[in-house]
């Protein structure tokens, strides 16, 4: 139970991953909750630890990063004085879009139903420069076709051993050898095409560590004739495979919803 002295507040972070080391604390201060707790504990003048529904590796970006924290009651600020206070001082990358009163027991992480991660891939044969960072170039020819076909293939029940990384809690092969580890359910997959931009937009329980990376990675792999439509189904298919080697880069990767 939390101690009568402290409210729990529910943040809602938006960013810019290009500038930070990813979400996660940084011996030299250089991610994304450094930056949030160093702003908390200016306005409560006292050390405020936050915790995320999850990492996001250095340059991805976040649409609505879920965070709680516990901070005095005593400053009795509402909400929305929060929010003004935070952004006075966070980074211009770094923006609190919401936050409110949460239940003691609320938590960011362990009560998050799913996630929605967007992967912005950029199509024209020039890369605009407002797409610096925020996007994936690639040119030429692509089977859009097949790419909505594969990613079809996507959505269910899958062991994703193969097409996700090992973060280095674990061997490997301890990793893969609790099939839960690396099973997830995926809901929906999207493929959106733009006049310029082909977005991905993925729904599941939950993901692992460079997990919607690597199934872009090879699913535009396959839609550019590189890999075969049978080399990507063996992937989700058999999980005692090789890994595969395609991983897109962290640019065009969005968290945009977590589901509570």
């Amino acid at each position: 139970m939390m101690p009568g002295d402290k409210r729990r507040l529910k943040l809602t972070i938006a960013y810019d991953g290009q500038p930070w080391q990813g979400w996660q604390s940084q011996p030299n201060g250089q991610s994304i909750q450094d930056q949030v707790q160093q702003a908390l504990a200016l306005v409560a003048k006292e050390p405020i630890i936050i915790e995320g529904s999850g990492r996001t590796d250095g340059g991805v970006h976040a649409l609505a990063q879920i965070a709680h924290c516990d901070v005095p009651a005593a400053l009795r600020m509402e909400p929305y004085n929060w929010v003004r206070a935070l952004n006075a001082i966070l980074p211009p990358s770094i923006r609190l879009q919401a936050c409110e009163f949460a239940a003691p027991d609320f938590h960011a992480r362990f009560q998050a139903k799913g996630k929605v991660y967007r992967y912005r891939v950029w199509r024209a044969d020039v890369m605009s420069p407002f797409e610096m960072g925020r996007a994936w170039h690639v040119f030429g020819e692509v089977d859009l076709d097949l790419l909505r076909h594969c990613a079809r293939r996507v959505v269910g029940k899958h062991n994703f051993a193969r097409l996700s990384a090992n973060r280095g809690d674990l061997s490997e092969a301890a990793r893969r050898a609790d099939p839960k580890t690396t099973t997830r359910i995926i809901r929906r997959v999207d493929v959106i095409e733009g006049p310029d931009a082909l977005t991905l937009e993925f729904e599941g329980s939950g993901f692992l560590y460079k997990m919607v990376r690597m199934i872009t990675g090879s699913l535009i792999q396959v839609a550019r004739g590189r890999d075969t439509e049978a080399w990507f189904a063996d992937l989700l298919d058999n999980p005692a495979g090789v890994k595969s080697s395609q991983c897109a880069i962290p640019d065009g990767l969005y968290l945009v919803r977590v589901l509570y």
